[in-house]
Order: C-alpha cells, then sequence, then structure tokens
C-alpha cells in the first residue's frame, strides 16, 4: 500500500489520504468517527442516512456527441449537460476539501486482466471505503505500485447535497456519470449501492464493445470446472417488489 497519494490532478488538497486501508482499519475508523457498529456476525453495520436504497429518477448520463447514438435517453437515462455534471462535480470537489482526512479505494473492476477496468473512489466515510472494498477485485501491493491513472474515478460527496438550481438536477440528490470524462459524481445520497451500480453501469456500456456479454450475477467453478451463474434480486429488492395481500 502506498502511504502517500496525491489527489491534486483532480484539485483536491487534503493532505491526509487513507489508501487501500485493510479492513480492521476502516473498521476502527468506522466505529470511532463515522457511528459505526459491529453486528454479531462481525460484520460493519452503518447507516446511510435519509437513502436507504438506489435513487433511479436523480441519475443521469452526460451528454456528449460521440455517445449520443449509444446511449437510449428515457425513464432511466436522463441526459445531463457537460457543464451541469463540471458543476456537480466542483461542488464535490468542494466538499471533499472541507476535510482534514479523505479515503481512496483503488482497485479493479472484473476479475480478467484482459478487460478489468482500474477504478477509484474517493470518499469521505470509511464505510463507503469499507463497501467498495469488498466490491472491487482487490490490488496486490505490485498492481497498487503501478495502478497509474484510474480508467474511471468516483467521487463520492453524498453527505452533501446537490443544487436542485443546477439545470438538469430536480431534488437534492444527484447521481451523474460521464463516459468522456470517466468520472461518476455523487451527491446527497449516502447509500454505498449507488457506487456499485454506477460501475455496474460503466461496464455494461464497455464490454459489449468489446465482444463480451456483462452480467449482474455471482459465478461458481465446480471441480470439473463447469460454472454455474446465479441471478436473482437481492434481500431488499425482494421486501420491495413482495406482493402485498390480496395482490397476485
Amino acid at each position: 500500500m502506498s502511504p502517500v497519494l496525491d489527489l491534486g490532478q483532480y484539485g483536491i488538497s487534503v493532505k491526509r489520504v487513507h489508501r487501500n486501508l485493510v479492513p480492521a482499519a476502516l473498521y476502527e475508523q468506522a466505529v470511532k468517527f463515522d457511528q459505526g457498529t459491529l453486528v454479531a456476525s462481525g460484520a460493519l453495520a452503518a447507516r446511510s442516512g435519509e437513502k436507504t436504497g438506489r435513487s433511479p429518477k436523480d441519475k443521469r448520463i452526460v451528454e456528449h456527441p460521440e455517445y449520443y447514438d449509444d446511449v437510449w435517453e428515457g425513464n432511466v437515462n436522463f441526459p445531463l449537460s457537460p457543464a451541469s455534471f463540471q458543476a456537480n462535480r466542483q461542488r464535490a470537489i468542494d466538499y471533499l476539501n472541507l476535510h482534514d482526512e479523505i479515503y481512496v479505494v483503488d482497485g479493479f473492476a472484473g476479475w480478467d486482466p484482459k478487460y478489468r477496468l482500474k477504478v477509484r473512489v474517493i470518499c469521505v466515510r470509511p464505510y463507503h471505503a469499507m463497501f467498495m472494498h469488498n466490491m472491487l477485485i482487490r490490488p496486490s501491493d505490485e498492481d497498487l505500485a503501478s495502478f497509474g491513472q484510474p480508467d474511471c474515478t468516483i467521487f463520492n460527496a453524498g453527505q452533501f447535497p446537490a443544487n436542485p438550481h443546477t439545470h438538469g438536477v430536480d431534488s437534492s440528490t444527484s447521481v451523474s456519470l460521464s463516459f468522456k470524462e470517466h468520472e461518476m459524481v455523487i451527491l446527497g445520497t449516502q447509500y454505498a449501492g449507488e457506487m456499485k451500480k454506477g460501475i455496474f453501469t460503466v461496464m455494461h456500456y464497455l464490454m459489449p464493445e468489446r465482444g463480451v456479454l456483462s452480467m449482474h450475477c455471482s459465478a461458481n467453478e465446480g471441480d470439473d470446472g463447469d460454472v454455474s451463474l446465479f441471478f436473482g434480486l437481492s434481500e431488499q429488492a425482494r421486501q420491495r417488489f413482495r406482493p402485498t395481500r390480496g395482490e397476485s
């Protein structure tokens, strides 16, 4: 692990940057400074504030001419102008710079080195860093030393609200993704799953162009090399879509 990481390229001047802390250190930070608690199983529990699930109506894809024919705008992919994205980005950077210390998680999306993406997450909450430590493929010390520039950077300033007066932003929550800038900005929601879903969106866009079918699932390989894929809703989603009495 690298004890020093310069984030000046993003306009971030925070001196204490915790890069790829081990889980024990993130647990300690979360319990001390983030109101985290440990449950009976030993897992870290943290609260995500008002937002306890995704905010699909607040997601935006930045409009760029070179991607216009590839993004189907509608009830899922709402457009956002580059100028509004930059306003959101600056708002997130300003918030991150208010802190004495922040967390960075560098990892890979995708296991195969031929297709995987280098992802960098910049956040304030150790809970968010721990979540992405679990979600991403963890780099070795050698991988980290040669990590270089990420393919996608997430600025998670979820504790700070978006400005609803920004053109294209309808509420205090905004999750915006720019394929051109290779960046994602999160404002107004501390729900950690927005980071995971954002990376899924990037992979679902890029992998088919490379002849790879991207799937949101898990896989087990048997002793003989046979593979089983597991698809299904999470427990939270099952609760959300479970019929109420009288429905079918």
